[in-house]
């Protein structure tokens, strides 16, 4: 069974969707392993974002994903990690097509709500930075 790590971003927390989005995923018929809601420390955003270290807007949200808690969720079912990024919808919102988590509820592209591993091997990846405990094999 495969495994996917997502994020509800703090905009989905201060706003109350967590129980939406997670009705969502299990409606969809995946399983929920791990949870926990944390603010998370800076040098572990700057690190899960280092792939865009440099650019125009990656100070403002390093300070946004650590300004209050996320909630961090390992989700397990067939082909999870592409099922889970078509439900999440394009990253930026204006994009994202309606019935998609970003479609429906997303107004920033600053803020988009929701981040889901786009591989297996980024999940892996991932896994070791907020769930260590977590093992994809």
């Amino acid at each position: 069974m495969e495994k996917t790590l997502v994020i509800l971003k703090p905009d989905a927390v201060r706003r109350g969707l967590i129980g939406e989005i997670i009705s969502r995923i299990e409606k969809k018929g995946f399983k929920i392993t791990h949870m926990k809601m944390e603010i998370l420390k800076k040098e572990v955003v700057e690190e899960h974002y280092a792939h865009v270290k440099g650019r125009s807007f990656f100070d403002g949200m390093i300070k946004y994903m650590t300004s209050i808690p996320a909630v961090l969720i390992v989700v397990e079912g067939e082909d999870v990690v592409a099922m889970m990024r078509t439900m999440i919808g394009k990253t930026m919102v204006n994009e994202a097509a309606p019935g998609t988590i970003r479609g429906d509820f997303g107004f920033s592209k600053d803020e988009n709500l929701i981040h889901a591993s786009d591989s297996v091997e980024n999940a892996e990846i991932e896994f070791a930075r907020f769930f260590p405990e977590v093992k994809t094999k």
